[in-house]
C-alpha cells in the first residue's frame, strides 16, 4: 500500500477490534458495536504516532468510565505483525500508539518507487468534478481577487486530481448581461468624445473608466478612423464590442497562461442565451411550480425552495436576469454534462449567493451537497511597508500582469497559497522578490537547489545513488533524520487531506515544513565524508527529498530550481 498512514489506521483498528473480541470472549467487556473509529495523529508528539478515542466512543455501551475501559482493553492488543510498538493510556481514556522506525524507512522505499507519482491516493475513485474557477468578467484587466482565486482554484484542481478525482478546470465567460451592455455604452462614449469633445458626450455614470477603455478605442480608431459615427446606437456598441471582447478575453488567456493556468473548458454565458438554454431552463421551474409571477416579470419561489425572498428571473420587460443564467449554467454542468460533483471558487462578497444557487439546483434532481462553493477573502499588496494600489510600470491599477512583471509566477502563486481561503491576505511585494529564507518561495526553492547540489557534487566524486533495496536505512537513527522522513511520509495523507477540505494551503504549508526539516537535517548531519553506509542512507533520504519537494512544486504550478 502506497500511503502508509492508511495501512497503519487500518492496523490500529484491526489490533483494537481484536482486543474487543478478546474482551467479549473472556467476559471482561459486554458484546460492543463498535462505530467508526478514529485515528488521528496527535498534535503533540509526546501523545505517540498515533492515537484513538474508541474507549469514549463506546462509554455508554461498556457502562464504564473510558479510562476503565482502555486499561480492560490495552492488555488484549497484540501487535505482532504491524508497524505498533507499544500503546498507552492517556487522559480520560485515549489509546496513544507508538510505531517502530520501520514505517519511516518503508516510505522512503515507496518514495523511491513511485518518484513522480509519491503522493498519489485515490480517495476521489474517478468521480467526475468540475472546477470553475477566476471567471471574471471580460471587460478589463484581472485584478488582485482573480489572482487569489486562480492560484486557489488551480491549486485546487490539482490536489484532486492528485487524489484521483477525474478534473475539469473551467473558465465561465461573462460574455452576456449587463455588464457587455455597460461595456458597449463605455466605448461607444469614448468613442464619440474623441471626435465630437468630451464636454459634448456625457459618460455613463456607471461606465468602465478604466484606461484600457480609452486603449481600445484609440487603436479601433487607428485602424477604422471615423466609420461608427454615422451607425446607429445599437449598431456603433455592438461593432465595439465584437472588436474589444475578442481581445480582453484573449488578454486574461494570455496572463492565466503566464500564471500557469491551463484551462480544460472555457465556456460563454453567451452561448446559453444563444441555445435558448436559459429560456429552457425558466421554462422548467415555471412547469413544475418554482416560481410566481408579480409586477410583470417571473421570480423563482423562495416560499418553494425555502429562501428568504423570492429572485428575479425574467425582468418585466423580457430579458432573463443574471440569475437565470447562472442556475442555466449549473443545470448544464450537473444534468447536460453529468458532472457528479461542482466546485465554484467566489470572492467572499458573493456569499448571500451560495445557499440561493445551492436551493436553485434542488429542482433538477441535484442534492445541495454536490454543490460546492470555496469562498476566499480579499488580497492587500504592500510596497515598502504601505498599502500599494498602483503598478510601478504603468501607473495603473495592479493587475495581475503587472504582478508577474513584478514579483513573478513563482512568488505570486505561493503567496496565494499561503494562507486558508477564508483568511484575508496581506502580499508583500517586497518580500515576495527577496532572495532569502523571509520568502517562503525562495526558501522551498533553495532547499530543492541545495539537495541538487549535493547530488551533483558527488556524482563528480564518482558517488552515486545505489537501488534503496541495498541501502542500510536503519542508519538513520539521528532526531533530524527522524522527523524528516516522518514529514515526507506524510506527503499522501496530506493531499488526501486538502483534498477533504478543499484547502491547498495545507500543502503550501507542508512543503515549507519539509523545507525547514531538510535545512535542520543539513545542519545537523554530514553526508559528505561520512562512512560509506552512512552517506548512502542519508544521500538516499536526501534524494526521497528531492522528490517530494519537487512533486509538490510541479502540484501547485512552481518552479523546482536545480540552481539558485
Amino acid at each position: 500500500m502506497d500511503n502508509i498512514f492508511v495501512k497503519i489506521r487500518e492496523e490500529i483498528i484491526s489490533v483494537v477490534k481484536k482486543a474487543f473480541v478478546e474482551c467479549e470472549k473472556k467476559g471482561s467487556l459486554p458484546h460492543i458495536d463498535l462505530p467508526e473509529m478514529l485515528v488521528e495523529v496527535p498534535r503533540e508528539r509526546g501523545f505517540g504516532d498515533f492515537s484513538t478515542n474508541i474507549a469514549m466512543q463506546v462509554a455508554r455501551q461498556a457502562k464504564l468510565p473510558p479510562r476503565k475501559t482502555a486499561e480492560i482493553l490495552a492488555p488484549e492488543l497484540d501487535f505482532e505483525g504491524t508497524y505498533i510498538e507499544k500503546a498507552e493510556i492517556a487522559g480520560p481514556g485515549f489509546l496513544n500508539f507508538y510505531l517502530k522506525k520501520d514505517w519511516l524507512y518503508d516510505a522512503l522505499h515507496i518514495i523511491q518507487r513511485k518518484k513522480e507519482r509519491y503522493g498519489e491516493v485515490d480517495i476521489g475513485k474517478g468521480v467526475k468534478v468540475n472546477v470553475e474557477f477566476v471567471s471574471a468578467n471580460p471587460t478589463g484587466p484581472l485584478h488582485m481577487g482573480n489572482a487569489r482565486g486562480g492560484a486557489l482554484g488551480d491549486c485546487i484542481a490539482s490536489v484532486l486530481k492528485k487524489a484521483g478525482y477525474d478534473v475539469t478546470r473551467e473558465f465561465y465567460i461573462n460574455d452576456a448581461g449587463n455588464q457587455i451592455e455597460r461595456f458597449g455604452q463605455s466605448l461607444e462614449a469614448r468613442y464619440l468624445q474623441h471626435f465630437l469633445g468630451e464636454d459634448k458626450v456625457e459618460f455613463p455614470e456607471d461606465g468602465y473608466y478604466g484606461e484600457d477603455i480609452i486603449d481600445h478605442v484609440k487603436e479601433y480608431i487607428r485602424q477604422y478612423g471615423d466609420v461608427l459615427l454615422n451607425k446607429t446606437p445599437e449598431e456603433r456598441r455592438e461593432a465595439l464590442v465584437n472588436y474589444a471582447l475578442p481581445i480582453n478575453i484573449q488578454r486574461i488567456r494570455d496572463v492565466l497562461k503566464d500564471y500557469g493556468i491551463e484551462y480544460d473548458v472555457w465556456f460563454s454565458e453567451k452561448s446559453l442565451h444563444d441555445s435558448g438554454a436559459v429560456m429552457e431552463t425558466v421554462e422548467f421551474l415555471k412547469k413544475n411550480g418554482y416560481t410566481v409571477e408579480k409586477d410583470g416579470a417571473v421570480w423563482l419561489s423562495g416560499e418553494k425552495l425555502g429562501l428568504e425572498k423570492d429572485e428575479v428571473l425574467i425582468r418585466n420587460n423580457g430579458v432573463p436576469t443574471y440569475m437565470a443564467a447562472d442556475i442555466a449554467y449549473h443545470r448544464n454542468k450537473f444534468i447536460t454534462r453529468g458532472f457528479d460533483w461542482v466546485i465554484d471558487l467566489w470572492g467572499a462578497d458573493h456569499h448571500g449567493h451560495v445557499e440561493r444557487m445551492k436551493a436553485a439546483m434542488t429542482p433538477f434532481g441535484v442534492d445541495k451537497e454536490r454543490f460546492q462553493v470555496v469562498l476566499f477573502q480579499l488580497v492587500r499588496l504592500y510596497r515598502n511597508g504601505e498599502i500599494a494600489r498602483m503598478s510601478k510600470r504603468t501607473g495603473r491599477a495592479i493587475s495581475l500582469g503587472d504582478l508577474l512583471e513584478e514579483v513573478g509566477r513563482d512568488a505570486a502563486r505561493f503567496i496565494f497559497n499561503l494562507k486558508t481561503s477564508g483568511s484575508h491576505l496581506d502580499f508583500d511585494l517586497d518580500l515576495a522578490v527577496k532572495q532569502s529564507n523571509e520568502n517562503p518561495v525562495y526558501y522551498v526553492q533553495y532547499a530543492h537547489a541545495r539537495i541538487c547540489s549535493i547530488l551533483r557534487k558527488l556524482s563528480e566524486e564518482g558517488v552515486t545513488l545505489r537501488p534503496i533495496e541495498s541501502v542500510n536505512l536503519k542508519l538513520l537513527k539521528e532526531p533530524e533524520e527522524i522527523e524528516l522522513m516522518r514529514k515526507l511520509a506524510e506527503y499522501p495523507e496530506e493531499i488526501a487531506l486538502s483534498a477533504k477540505t478543499l484547502e491547498p494551503s495545507r500543502i503550501t504549508r507542508y512543503v515549507m515544513d519539509v523545507a525547514g526539516h531538510f535545512h535542520s537535517f543539513y545542519n545537523a548531519c554530514r553526508v559528505r565524508g561520512e562512512k560509506e553506509e552512512l552517506m548512502m542512507a542519508r544521500l538516499t533520504l536526501v534524494d526521497c527529498t528531492r522528490i517530494v519537494i519537487k512533486n509538490v512544486l510541479d502540484l501547485i504550478s512552481i518552479t523546482a530550481p536545480e540552481k539558485m
